[in-house]
């Protein structure tokens, strides 16, 4: 196997639970580099890893094949074209960019400089998404007519990351939290006809929109995207209602959780819930009305990684596609005109 040298343009919260661990566990994949640009974070868990000092010097080092855009929000056009521009193969975070016209613009590039480009939506393998989504391909509920998912916390807190909490682009809960959502809804139900949103500011000391709701208008079916830091007790993520039943429940995956405590991503029960976080199933089958929980399908963000080097080396479909990131940002961009018209916006 043919490892990809893959760097990372930082270390915060991102790139050490969410990419590290699984780049070096990965045997496709070398983590070879880091931006840092005063600490050497990644070093002291990493020995052998290289740190550079900027994303400049970083993208100088022609032996780097893939590099992963984990910086705020509001930079991410700036470095992914920039890698872009010397030869990389790219993974941005979400939010793809802050605008419809910047993700259009990485695309074209990428496609002229024969690179990937990818979005890391991690939510995909979510265990409890997971769980959803096979429920809605089985068709257990008939044809969906109504879908709520939520992504809801409770914290009164302003977050440390200063460039979530003032305001201008990319900040807020929307380009925070909403992209996973949105992601999701598009996984399950496709592209909506038309946005409805509102958003507010609930925490006494915030500054960028901690509170956010959405509608999705298809045709036959309504879907309600919902996030606020102000929860405390958790309603649950996914409330799907079909023309035959229902499906109800809890965001329960636990990778975040065990990335934060350092677990081994190889660990044979990796991404496994705990029994008491089982969806609620209650509907028409055959005929016969039945109403169980359903066991949870298992979670693990390694499926993108292997997405990713399967599209590298081989040439496959990518995990996530960049038009399926703008789409994500096409969705923000409309909510964002609903919330300041207070009016419906067609896609």
């Amino acid at each position: 196997m043919q490892q990809i040298k893959t760097a990372l343009c930082s270390f915060g919260m991102s790139g050490r639970v969410f990419h590290a661990p699984f780049i070096h566990k990965h045997p496709g994949f070398e983590l070879y580099a880091v931006v840092e640009r005063t600490k050497n974070l990644a070093a002291e868990k990493y020995p052998y890893i290289k740190t550079f000092r900027s994303v400049q010097e970083m993208l100088a080092d022609e032996t780097i094949e893939l590099v992963i855009v984990n910086t705020p929000i509001n930079t991410h056009y700036q470095f992914a074209k920039l890698a872009l521009l010397a030869g990389k193969h790219v993974v941005v975070e979400k939010a793809f960019t802050t605008t419809v016209a910047e993700a259009a613009e990485l695309i074209a590039l990428a496609e002229k400089q024969n690179k990937k480009l990818s979005v890391y939506q991690n939510r995909r393998w979510d265990s409890d998404f997971k769980t959803v989504k096979k429920i809605v391909q089985q068709n257990l509920l008939g044809n969906i007519v109504e879908a709520e998912i939520h992504f809801d916390r409770y914290n009164e807190n302003l977050s440390p990351k200063l460039h979530k909490e003032i305001p201008g682009p990319g900040a807020g809960i929307i380009p925070d939290l909403c992209p996973h959502l949105i992601d999701q809804a598009l996984q399950l139900f496709g592209m909506p006809l038309a946005v409805f949103a509102d958003a507010a500011n609930l925490r006494p000391a915030s500054k960028v929109e901690d509170y956010v709701e959405m509608i999705l208008f298809y045709k036959n079916l309504r879907v309600r995207l919902k996030a606020g830091y102000l929860v405390r007790e958790i309603l649950p993520a996914y409330i799907i209602n079909g023309s035959k039943g229902s499906f109800i429940k809890p965001r329960a995956d636990v990778q975040e959780a065990d990335l934060q405590n350092e677990k081994d991503v190889s660990s044979p029960d990796w991404g496994t819930e705990p029994v008491t976080a089982k969806g609620l199933l209650h509907t028409e089958i055959e005929g016969k009305i039945i109403r169980e929980y359903v066991d949870s399908e298992k979670g693990n963000y390694m499926d993108f990684y292997d997405g990713m080097y399967a599209a590298i080396r081989n040439g496959k479909p990518l995990p996530v596609t960049a038009q399926e990131g703008l789409n994500v940002i096409s969705i923000i961009e409309a909510a964002f005109k609903s919330i300041e018209k207070k009016k419906l916006y067609s896609i």
